[in-house]
């Protein structure tokens, strides 16, 4: 079974840079997308190929959007907006249908509306696949100064993140552990938009007060991980390896000199990690044949 999360920072960019091409040559059997950023109406014909899509678009024009591709219709299929797009191979049909979102954790309310969060139990494996866009987030307000990347806000951004943050991880919880009282293996595929340890960003001293990089943010990711309940599945595979890399500014020659961040996972519950085979990041051979700022990062199951 092979598995891949891929950030594609806007579909109708990505075909045009070649994502059907990627998805045709790798043949994933599931693909959790993110920052899909496409009204359902304005999806590009064909572009997925012969999977089944279960698409989140959330509200926001323009922005976010999450997805997961199935080689079968899902099982069951859970969103924080209730309404969800599922269409079949050739299907171009726009009705949403009900997602129930259960019991939603507390905090979580005001990004349901902003295509952060689709998650699908898949019909042929006991496995359920949930696709997730953490928000990027910004500079603690002591830490923002005048002139910087963005204009200061007084850690307006930092404080929604780590909002998110800490209601994500009550609701991360509760997804494992229904998934594991339904007899399936959880999944959690996406751009997490924090870099965990030294070995997964470049230049790490420098980037220590960076967002993405804050010790609070790493602190969190901590959290979540452990032995007993989510795996990071590449990093378990590549221990003492720096990246690989999934992010690369387009800006500065980044790519080149792969000055990147791994910012993109798949976190595991415990007898899935045990069955990955191989994974890694599809890092292109060039910058020309980016199709994404993020590359996809793809892990092979045994069935």
């Amino acid at each position: 079974m092979r598995v891949a999360t891929f950030n594609v920072n806007g579909i109708r960019a990505a075909q045009r840079r070649g994502f059907e091409a990627w998805l045709a040559e790798r043949e994933p059997d599931v693909v959790a997308l993110q920052e899909v950023r496409c009204p359902p109406a304005q999806l590009p014909p064909g572009v997925f190929g012969d999977h089944h899509l279960t698409y989140e678009p959330g509200q926001i024009a323009g922005r976010n959007g999450v997805a997961v591709l199935t080689r079968t219709r899902p099982a069951a299929v859970r969103t924080w907006d209730g309404e969800v797009l599922m269409r079949a191979p050739g299907e171009e049909h726009l009705h949403t249908e009900p997602s129930p979102p259960g019991t939603m954790a507390r905090g979580l309310s005001p990004f349901a509306s902003e295509g952060r969060y689709v998650e699908v139990d898949l019909a042929d494996q006991p496995l359920t696949v949930a696709s997730l866009y953490l928000p990027k987030g910004g500079l603690p307000a002591h830490l923002q100064k005048p002139g910087g990347r963005e204009a200061p806000d007084g850690g307006a951004k930092y404080e929604r993140k780590m909002g998110f943050l800490a209601s994500f991880a009550r609701q991360l919880d509760r997804s494992r552990k229904s998934a594991r009282a339904a007899g399936r293996e959880f999944l959690l595929l996406g751009d997490l938009n924090v870099a965990h340890t030294q070995l997964d960003v470049t230049n790490w001293r420098a980037n220590q007060k960076s967002e993405g990089f804050l010790p609070e943010e790493r602190a969190w990711f901590d959290s979540i991980v452990s032995p007993r309940t989510l795996v990071d599945v590449v990093r378990r595979m590549h221990p003492d390896t720096t990246g690989p890399m999934s992010w690369w500014s387009w800006m500065g020659g980044a790519f080149d000199r792969d000055t990147g961040w791994r910012i993109d996972y798949h976190l595991a519950t415990p007898g899935l990690a045990k069955r990955a085979i191989t994974g890694g990041t599809d890092r292109p051979a060039s910058g020309p044949e980016r199709v994404s700022d993020h590359a996809a990062v793809v892990v092979d199951y045994a069935d």
